[in-house]
């Protein structure tokens, strides 16, 4: 009731009716009178004619263009001015300089139908109407009109001529289209009652257009005169349904178009904006509308081709608009307006309730208390976090999933997938495509020929077509190439694949598409900006969910109202911090942290992410990946995880194998490998080792014993190439015996037992890694990549990454002098795990950030993630527990957990449920279920030498996530 109330306030005749107080006033109310009044006794009858004004000027114009303006305030003491192209610095100094030159304060306008970038640049531009139109939730589209009337506000705008409530019942119309909800009435008028509400509560005045409806015509009314010629029952019900609902909730304008509307106007080819009949009969007693009435631009050739500059704009306040807008000449059409007046034609009265209107107008936007525009940090004012968070938001409930025929979205089994795509259009897909491969490996496909085409695309079995459009405006061409329909066609009828096409362009596009029958899935995008082809994205693989109904008919196979509903797979998606409770400003912090160990020499470079509730809020690389002519470190950069292997490759087996009966935390090493039988180890069990609470050794040497009296490696245990009984690769031109294997396990076979029973180790995990291997019958990195891997989407996550990476994607971890000798790039940098051919159970994984948060996050959401259910939550609890917290003990099953002291692994501000791990080579990640935080670090600190502990001595990654957790918004 409060913001109907408020949109009521904002109504300009609300309380002025042909001069006449309405009787249900407040004090208020009688102090916005007496304002009106006392200014409206102050103006000559010339200054009085003037305030029924408002020009055209352009921040972008040479200066004596703007001057001119000036002048034109001084001497005709115009109402206003409304703002055209330019930018909104020198906008706002403008302002200023031309409210100090007026008598009476500015009333300042623009058409910021999409916001302020619609006419400006360095401004944001949300989404378009008919996107908007897609949207079921009209909270959504309140909030849009909010923001574009804040944006509006700090600029010293005072009424938007929005929202356009024009129904798109003309697919071919060629000035409306996007700019309009629908073609829908119920659409049109309940998106356009939101936005006017929320552009009310930001204090800033609305305007319906275009009167009486601009939206069944393929004629646009800048260049003619169109007509509309239905019958007054058909305006009624449908052109003027939306103006209707909007008058009765407070309209604070309306904008009359120049139509040519013979049902509701004799006179033949009379423009609306010129017609008594339709603006005083119609619209102001018929309709009973109180606000003001503006006439579209005079000097659109819909109506300047109709009379003399000064005749239109007289006849225009005859027909009984207050204000004239974009006057021809205004020396001219003062003087008609004057001798009209003088001659009788023009009453007192009838001067006095449009002036009086203008200034009512003025007093709702404040200009009884004018204040000059603070210019400082106007831009971040304009393009703020919050702003993107909406577009996002607007994105995620407007894109419209209109075809699903073999439920191919979201996106699933993505282990079976080889998926392709294919940009057609004329715009750019880059954002597009980068955020599909955040979920899988997606191969951009292209060819200069069908021919070659489809035989590339033989190798595929999932196509997604991104047809990609113009976004600079609504007016840009959108529709497919005849080239682009036939690769389309041809493309579909692939029978080695099934095709997605998703379209980022206006709805009508696919009206040229013959038919639909071969294509598997169509998802409608709207626009092509970078968050929509981001968005995008994250429907097809199911981070969100879709929502959107089409606002319009697009195709005879997708009517109006056309949308399928698909539910999320609970995959991390991508957002801003603000979206998920985080601040922009505190992550700044964070920034501000990785730079001081960059600077500090802590290592060559670093990744960092973070996410919340499901969502990436940041994700940035830094540095570069040598200290000396090094790449700068990029988002799919991978780096050796070290222990991170532990939880994110022996350990979700391990517990997959308690869930089957494979093991249980009971189980002992003499039961996973029986030879140690008579070994001191044979009753640790799983539990106490994976809680390094089984009294292993921490770590065992075992290269040194293949060195030779020079400490290099010794003939009798390596080769320069591959030969016999050599085949394990530990690093370039270098293979261990095979026999070695046994070595090692034979070793840990005869280690004692320690005295102290807390004491990291690795130990473990190569027992348990071998009694893997022989369970399954195959390399763990196998088996990880079946079971987890390959299903998660993790493309950049492998052992021996150079077996399927280029060796410029993996950061190098060190220049060993002491074993290998050389640069170790895409090797594992722990020499136990080298020594097994790069796949260790506690070591000798890479990745990077992403796809380490995308494990964290299914351990987070109890095991499940994708649609699929890859460990079950009481697993995800058991192994999440600490069992030794009473002996002081703080581990889980294999996951480290927050210090039970003051000292620890994390900053101290994380939750008891919370649980990561960190890596030897400057790796760290923690999730917290409580707070919903995944938090990935990876660096090389290890480079050139794993002498450099400066990182584990600052503490900064703990620091980091302190920081993180100071930006959580309270």
């Amino acid at each position: 009731m409060r913001k109907r109330i408020l949109v009521y306030l904002f109504s300009i005749g609300f309380f002025y009716s042909w001069g006449q107080i309405d009787p249900l006033v407040s004090q208020d109310t009688l102090d916005q009178k007496k304002w009106v009044d006392e200014t409206y006794e102050n103006l000559s009858v010339e200054d009085r004619i003037g305030q029924l004004f408002m020009v055209m000027v352009a921040s972008n114009q040479e200066k004596a263009a703007t001057d001119k303006i000036k002048d034109i305030i001084q001497k005709h003491r115009i109402g206003g001015v409304i703002f055209s192209r330019g930018g909104p610095v020198r906008q706002a100094h403008l302002t200023n300089s031309y409210q100090a030159n007026s008598r009476v304060p500015l009333l300042i306008g623009m058409d910021a139908e999409w916001g302020l970038a619609m006419r400006l640049d360095s401004a944001y531009a949300f989404p378009w109407n008919m996107t908007l139109g897609a949207v079921t939730d009209s909270c959504i589209i309140e909030r849009v009109g909010y923001r574009i009337g804040k944006h509006a506000r700090r600029l010293g705008v005072h009424i938007n001529f929005a929202p356009d409530i024009d129904i798109n019942t003309n697919p071919k119309n060629p000035i409306i289209g996007n700019r309009s909800f629908g073609e829908d009435k119920e659409i049109v008028t309940r998106q356009g009652l939101a936005f006017m509400q929320g552009m009310a509560e930001a204090g800033v005045l609305s305007s319906g257009k275009h009167f009486p409806g601009h939206g069944d015509t393929a004629q646009d009314s800048h260049n003619t005169l169109p007509t509309i010629g239905f019958t007054p029952q058909r305006l009624d019900s449908v052109e003027l349904y939306p103006y209707k609902k909007l008058i009765e909730n407070g309209l604070s304008s309306v904008m009359v178009a120049h139509l040519n509307v013979p049902e509701l106007e004799n006179q033949e080819a009379l423009p609306s904006s010129l017609s008594k009949s339709i603006i005083t009969g119609l619209l102001k007693e018929k309709m009973q509308f109180k606000g003001l009435v503006f006439t579209d631009a005079l000097n659109m050739n819909g109506v300047a081709n109709y009379g003399e500059p000064g005749e239109t704009e007289l006849q225009a306040f005859l027909a009984g608009n207050d204000i004239l807008l974009m006057p021809r000449d205004i020396e001219a059409a003062k003087t008609r307006i004057l001798e009209a007046y003088d001659q009788g034609r023009i009453s007192d009265l009838r001067l006095e309730a449009s002036v009086k209107k203008m200034l009512m107008a003025k007093y709702k936007a404040g200009l009884h208390q004018y204040q000059p525009i603070d210019t400082t940090g106007l831009y971040g004012s304009l393009n703020s976090p919050e702003d993107d968070m909406l577009y996002e938001e607007v994105m995620e409930n407007a894109i419209t999933v209109l075809k699903d025929k073999v439920n191919l979205l979201a996106i699933k089994k993505l282990e079976n997938k080889k998926i392709a795509y294919v940009k057609l259009g004329d715009a750019e897909g880059d954002t597009f495509l980068k955020n599909l491969n955040n979920y899988a490996e997606v191969t951009e496909v292209s060819a200069s020929n069908i021919a070659d085409l489809k035989a590339k695309l033989a190798d595929f079995n999932l196509v997604i077509v991104g047809f990609h459009k113009s976004n600079d405006s609504p007016w840009k061409a959108y529709k497919f190439s005849e080239k682009d329909r036939f690769w389309l066609h041809e493309i579909s009828k692939l029978r080695t694949s099934n095709t997605i096409l998703t379209a980022f362009a206006k709805p009508y596009a696919l009206l040229d598409v013959a038919s639909f029958d071969t294509i598997d899935a169509v998802v409608m995008a709207y626009q092509n900006s970078e968050i929509a082809q981001e968005t995008a994205a994250e429907l097809l693989f199911g981070a969100i969910g879709a929502k959107g109904r089409l606002p319009v008919t697009a195709h005879p196979e997708f009517p109006v109202h056309s949308g399928l509903s698909l539910q999320p797979l609970m995959r991390l998606g991508y957002s801003v911090p603000e979206r998920v409770g985080l601040s922009s400003e505190g992550l700044a912090e964070v920034d501000r942290l990785v730079q001081d160990g960059l600077d500090s020499l802590m290592y060559p470079g670093a990744q960092v992410l973070i996410a919340r509730r499901g969502k990436v809020v940041y994700n940035k690389g830094f540095g570069k990946t040598t200290y000396k002519d090094g790449d700068s470190i990029r988002a799919d950069h991978i780096y050796d995880l070290a222990s991170l292997t532990k939880i994110l490759a022996t350990l979700p087996t391990v517990m997959k194998m308690e869930e089957e009966g494979q093991i249980a935390l009971n189980t002992t090493f003499k039961e996973l490998i029986p030879a140690y039988e008579d070994s001191e180890l044979k009753n640790v069990t799983v539990l106490k080792a994976l809680s390094h609470y089984g009294r292993l050794p921490a770590w065992i040497a075992f290269y040194i014993d293949t060195l030779d009296k020079k400490r290099r490696p010794s003939g009798e245990f390596y080769r320069s190439n591959p030969s016999d009984g050599f085949s394990i690769k530990v690093t370039d031109r270098m293979y261990l015996a095979n026999a070695y294997t046994d070595s090692i396990y034979n070793r840990i076979g005869r280690q004692e037992l320690k005295s102290n029973r807390y004491r990291y180790s690795d130990v473990a995990y190569y027992v348990l890694k071998k009694y893997i291997e022989d369970t399954y019958g195959r390399s763990l990195d196998d088996i990880t990549d079946q079971l987890f891997y390959k299903r998660l989407g993790t493309t950049n996550t492998s052992y021996n990454p150079l077996e399927k990476f280029p060796r410029e994607n993996i950061v190098p971890s060190e220049i060993d002098n002491y074993y290998r000798y050389q640069k170790v790039q895409g090797y594992v940098h722990d020499m136990g795990a080298a020594m097994q051919g790069g796949v260790g159970g506690h070591a000798g994984l890479f990745s990077n950030a992403n796809d380490v948060a995308k494990i964290m996050q299914m351990y987070l959401q109890g095991g499940f993630y994708g649609g699929e259910r890859f460990l079950e939550e009481r697993t995800v609890e058991k192994f999440n527990k600490c069992y030794f917290c009473h002996k002081n003990v703080r581990r889980g099953v294999g996951f480290d957990k927050p210090q039970l002291e003051d000292k620890g692994p994390t900053c101290g501000c994380v939750s008891r449920k919370s649980f990561g791990h960190s890596g030897f080579t400057g790796t760290y990640t923690w999730a917290d279920p409580e707070e919903e935080i995944v938090y990935v670090f990876l660096s090389n600190r290890t480079f050139p030498s794993a002498t450099n502990r400066l990182l584990v001595k600052s503490g900064l990654r703990t620091r980091i996530q302190q920081a993180i957790y100071d930006s959580i918004i309270n």
